[in-house]
Order: structure tokens, then sequence, then C-alpha cells
């Protein structure tokens, strides 16, 4: 071998070793399917749930709003249009359940306001507060069945609320047949009987506020008022939020247990929703169309609620 020629044994630096190139390729054609794989996880995982809610809301929804523009009785499967619409705008009973949900929207803070001054009483741990973490969820448990029969005796013209209230020099009151107040009575009962499951949310919402702010907080002087105010409501706006566009929703759709139980609609129809007028037209009108554009109305109410909920929520937090 002549001098200074290189060894066979030896392979210049730079080279590339006989079959290198190919064992890189696969490399790459291996991480690139890899990276596939992992971009298309998500969508696999999701994919199920996607389906369901598909299948199972939104095509229901579709057909529903496109049956609510055909026409009941001898108009069944006919088109009609606007007809349905039409007539809600001008049914009293429909035009008294929209007034009502206006009065839930009104009521909502109270009703998100009582389980979140109860979990900040419970997360401060108030004497007691064991005992009434479970107290207060406990009506959660109850059929709205049970809870519109038990607040029927409580409530009755001569039950024993109206017997206290006489004790004390106050003449008895009409809770469940005056049509000024009956709605009231309603929705306090339905606030009692579902306040729980706002102060489980609560209470996992404290589960991330930062302790060493409340620490602060009273270090500084702060009252109990301001440490709400300026330290639990800014650390649980996503909770509050939550909070707020669940309990509208159970307002709008899981009275009817109650309603039918305690007033069935009455007095005078003041103690409707869109919820029961709904099974009124389907159940005892035999109104499959005109309940259906009802269920439409009802959704786009809920739909426009949570959003400006939502909006409203979230300026209030940056303002904060």
């Amino acid at each position: 071998m002549p001098i200074g020629s290189p060894s066979p044994l030896v392979r210049p630096a730079g080279s590339v070793p006989a079959g290198g190139g190919t064992v890189k390729h696969r490399g790459r054609r291996r991480d690139a399917r890899r990276g596939r794989a992992e971009r298309l996880a998500p969508y696999v995982l999701v994919a199920p749930a996607v389906l369901i809610i598909v299948v199972l809301r939104l095509w229901p929804l579709v057909l529903g709003v496109n049956f609510s523009f055909t026409g009941d009785g001898e108009l069944n499967g006919t088109p009609v249009g606007l007809g349905n619409y039409l007539e809600l705008a001008g049914d009293p009973l429909f035009r008294t359940s929209l007034r009502n949900v206006g009065l839930l929207v009104l009521l909502l803070p109270v009703a998100v306001a009582i389980p979140g001054l109860l979990a900040t009483f419970i997360y401060l741990r108030v004497p007691g507060h064991r005992v009434y973490r479970s107290v207060y969820f406990f009506p959660a448990v109850l059929s709205p069945v049970i809870v519109g029969a038990i607040f029927n005796l409580m409530l009755g013209f001569d039950g024993p609320l109206n017997a206290v209230l006489g004790g004390v020099g106050v003449g008895p009151v009409d809770w469940l047949g005056d049509p000024g107040i009956a709605m009231f009575t309603v929705v306090g009962v339905h606030v009692w009987a579902t306040f729980g499951m706002a102060l489980v949310v609560f209470l996992a919402g404290f589960s991330t506020l930062d302790a060493s702010l409340l620490d602060a907080a009273r270090v500084d002087g702060a009252s109990l008022r301001q440490i709400i105010w300026h330290v639990i409501i800014p650390s649980l706006t996503r909770t509050i939020q939550f909070v707020f566009v669940t309990t509208m929703i159970g307002m709008l759709t899981s009275m009817f247990g109650l309603l039918f139980v305690m007033t069935s609609g009455g007095p005078e129809g003041s103690t409707y929703l869109p919820e029961f007028y709904i099974w009124h037209q389907q159940g005892q009108m035999n109104r499959p169309a005109l309940a259906s554009a009802a269920s439409t109305v009802l959704f786009v109410v809920m739909l426009v609620v949570g959003l400006l909920q939502i909006t409203l929520l979230r300026r209030t937090g940056r303002q904060d």
C-alpha cells in the first residue's frame, strides 16, 4: 500500500457508511408517522363524543326546527311557514311564560349568590361547617315531586308557615293561589332544592383559590365584605360564569316537576314557563308542531341569555 494512502479500515471524516442514507430515511419516515399519529390522536379520542352529540343532540334539534314549520291536525306534515310562531306570539299563555323567563333572569343573581355565600362560609370554616356541607346538599338528592308535595303542605293556606305568621300578627298569605306571588314561591322552592349542586361547584372552585391572598387581605385589615368582593369573586370568575349558566339552564328546563305538583301552571296561568307550555301543547292539546316551535324559541332564549351572561361576566372580570 503506498505511503500516505488512507487505510481501508479507516473511514475519512464526513463520509457516510454504506446503507447510512437508508437508515436515516427510515428514521425520518418513522418520525413523520409518529407526528401524524400524535396530531390525529386528539381527534380520534374526541370523535365518539362528537358523534354522540351530533346523532342524539344536533340532528334531533334540526328535525325539531324543521317540524316547527309544519301544521297540526288536518295540516299534519304540511308546511305552514311561520304560522306556528305567529300563533305563539298571539298566545297569552306563551307570552306569560316568556315574561316569567325574564323574571327568572332577574332572580338569577340571588339564586347564584346564595350557594356562593354559603360556600364562602364553609370554606372559611365557620363552626359546624362539616355538618352544613351535608345539610345544604341534602335537598339536591330529593325528587322534585317530593319537594313539591312537602312545600304544598307547608305553604298551604292552613299550613304551618301561615300558622307561624298568624302567631306574630301577620295575616295568612296565599302562597300558591295568589297570581302575584305564586311564581316567586315556586322559584324560591326550586332554588332551595337545587342550590346544593352549585354549592359543590363553588367548593371545587375554592380548592383552586390561593390561600395566601386571603392571608394578605386579613393582614391588611380587610373586612369580610372586602375579602369577598376584592379577593374571592375575582379569583372565582370562571366558576361563577359556570354556575350562572348552569343555574339558568336548570331554571328553564328543570322546573316542570315543581310546577306540575305545586301549581299546574296556575293560578290563571301565572306560573307558566316555556317548558310547561311545551308539555301542555304536546301532551294535553296534541299539537306537536306548535310544541316544536315553542321548543325552538326556548332554545334561542337559552342561547341568547347564556351568551349575554358570559359576555357580561367577562367584562366585569376584566374591569376588576
